[in-house]
């Protein structure tokens, strides 16, 4: 079954509007694995203003699953940190400074040498690496040539088309996952996934072997709960 990452930063958005410790994002990741998810997701930018690179050391002390670290690997201070702490898989993504969320992938073959370096970087240190691409034969297909072990399909297009017709909507995504296990990539999705659209989505894309849910999914628990919230997101991908 597709795996559950969840992403913790919204905790520390939270925690930060106010100063002090409260919502505790240790015990966020903590209490995810404790509710049935398969890994914890972060994503720390340059200006901290959620997750901080202290937290994310603070965290994985604690991983008894997954640690996934998102970023932008062309600030050193990333890359420094990755090194340091050694999480399960580090998610490689072509975010500018100061915006807001991700919102595109990376141009695979423009930066195919830099991202030859970078990945080779990270895997020497033991650490699977994953490119945040978007749905887009060529990207899979410059991705491969890079070494990368997995990618990350971006999903804000198949979300906001969702309503639409979610077949149309699915349909590159479709392909992008083909031709990624064709070239022997692990293959990975996020972003804007909800209750609404999760089960499709991984229903139709062959291969899929993990999500990363953050912004919905703590929305949802606003109301729902976290605890029945992140089983509710399981059952989505398990189809039940």
């Amino acid at each position: 079954m597709t795996k559950l990452s969840v992403n913790i930063n919204k905790f520390a958005t939270l925690r930060n509007s106010r100063g002090g410790n409260n919502p505790d994002v240790v015990k966020a990741a903590v209490d995810a694995q404790l509710f049935g998810a398969d890994g914890v997701t972060v994503h720390p930018r340059p200006d901290e203003r959620h997750i901080r690179y202290s937290d994310v050391h603070e965290i994985s002390k604690i991983i008894t699953t997954e640690f996934n670290i998102e970023g932008n690997p062309m600030e050193q201070k990333f890359v420094d940190l990755v090194l340091a702490v050694r999480p399960t898989q580090v998610t490689l993504v072509p975010d500018a400074l100061g915006q807001i969320t991700s919102n595109h992938g990376w141009d695979t073959v423009a930066n195919r040498d830099y991202l030859i370096r970078i990945v080779g970087t990270f895997q020497a240190a033991g650490i699977r690496t994953s490119l945040f691409v978007d749905p887009v034969i060529s990207m899979v297909e410059g991705a491969s040539a890079t070494g990368t072990d997995r990618i990350e399909l971006y999903t804000e297009a198949y979300a906001h088309q969702y309503s639409a017709g979610r077949e149309a909507a699915i349909a590159p995504y479709r392909a992008a996952a083909v031709r990624a296990r064709q070239l022997g990539l692990g293959l990975n999705a996020g972003h804007d996934l909800d209750l609404q659209n999760l089960r499709y989505f991984a229903a139709g894309i062959p291969g899929l072997e993990e999500v990363s849910i953050g912004h919905a999914l703590i929305c949802d628990a606003l109301y729902l709960g976290y605890e029945n919230t992140v089983q509710l997101y399981k059952r989505q991908l398990a189809g039940n």
